[in-house]
């Protein structure tokens, strides 16, 4: 018996992402991967599957889907957006597992104040790796579903034919931070840069713009003036390494970078808040902040206890009466009360 998810409609750009593959950049193939890893693993980890299992990564606008299982174990993170399935009054909040059974249909809604989410299947889509990896690199034409974004019509298999009767799952504190200022170590190229460019990177309001993709993440603002040139010979790019080509304006590098460039990289943004940058949407403002390597491995560490603590608020959801966040969120539950007066 075959099992899989049916694309009703796709949405505006999703994709099966996963950790990425790496160690293959030496050989010009770039890492890819969820631009949010924090969201991934929750979404993964709400419906009992390894952290770095592959789902679905959802740009802006979710997708459609329709059950073609016996049952199936889904979980939306990252942003405020719900699932809602046809026939049922109430949208599952996201950060919370939901059972589904054959011929549901189900839309993602948009992922609200973050680009990015992610929905993640229990048992996770038995799709075949490439280079170690599930990813979509939609540039290569490889990984994840025929090595594209998702289309209307598309099957996507499942591991599993169907998934036991169980209490679900949720976050007691869903919901993943937006970043106020971005952490960045100078270099490896700083020197290119006039040092009101420098400062300009530190005290200035950029916006993303809306060129931005999964490859790079374009900012307007302030131009980071170069001393002479803005060529200089091929090299590696780190993820988060800030390049800026000849118009002075940086380009934050992200997922599906290339492997090498010929632009100076001003900065790098510290590793622990790359996936911050996924939840940033067109528009957004953002400010950068200079570290020492030191401060950031500090991070790093922190971010990391951060993450156990927000993985512990994970619980399962007594189905015996359990308040409905969404209702209590998006609800006037004392309508009615129209004057009150203080009793002595």
């Amino acid at each position: 018996m075959t099992a899989s998810l049916r694309v009703v409609a796709p949405g505006m750009h999703t994709s099966i992402q996963d950790l990425g593959r790496t160690g293959f950049q030496h050989l010009g193939v770039p890492v890819s991967g969820a631009l949010d890893t924090e969201a991934l693993r929750l979404a993964n980890l709400l419906v009992g599957n390894a952290h770095g299992e592959a789902a679905l990564e959802i740009m802006h606008l979710g997708p459609t889907l329709e059950v073609c299982s016996e049952s199936v174990r889904i979980a939306l993170a990252g942003g405020s957006g719900t699932i809602e399935v046809e026939g049922q009054a109430q949208p599952v909040p996201g950060f919370h597992s939901v059972r589904l059974q054959r011929g549901d249909r189900f839309r993602v809604t948009a992922s609200g104040e973050s680009a990015t989410a992610y929905l993640a299947v229990e048992g996770g889509f038995d799709i075949a790796e490439v280079l170690s990896s599930r990813s979509t690199y939609a540039r290569g034409g490889f990984g994840g579903h025929f090595g594209r974004a998702l289309d209307a019509g598309d099957v996507l298999p499942l591991r599993r034919c169907q998934v036991e009767t169980r209490p679900e799952r949720m976050l007691t504190q869903g919901g993943l931070p937006r970043p106020e200022r971005v952490r960045v170590i100078l270099g490896p190229q700083d020197d290119y840069f006039t040092h009101s460019a420098i400062d300009a990177l530190r005290e200035s309001t950029y916006r993303v713009s809306r060129a931005t993709d999964r490859m790079g993440m374009r900012l307007e603002g302030p131009a980071l003036s170069h001393r002479d040139q803005f060529n200089i010979v091929s090299d590696g790019i780190a993820p988060g390494a800030i390049q800026v080509p000849g118009d002075a304006q940086p380009i934050i590098l992200l997922a599906d970078r290339q492997t090498t460039g010929g632009y100076p990289k001003i900065a790098t943004v510290i590793s622990c808040d790359l996936p911050a940058l996924g939840r940033l949407r067109p528009g957004d403002e953002i400010r950068f902040e200079t570290v020492t390597l030191e401060a950031a491995a500090e991070a790093r560490r922190e971010a990391k206890k951060r993450f156990a603590r927000l993985c512990k608020t994970l619980t399962h959801v007594n189905t015996e009466w359990t308040p409905d966040e969404y209702l209590l969120h998006s609800e006037n539950i004392i309508g009615g009360v129209v004057h009150a007066t203080e009793v002595d």
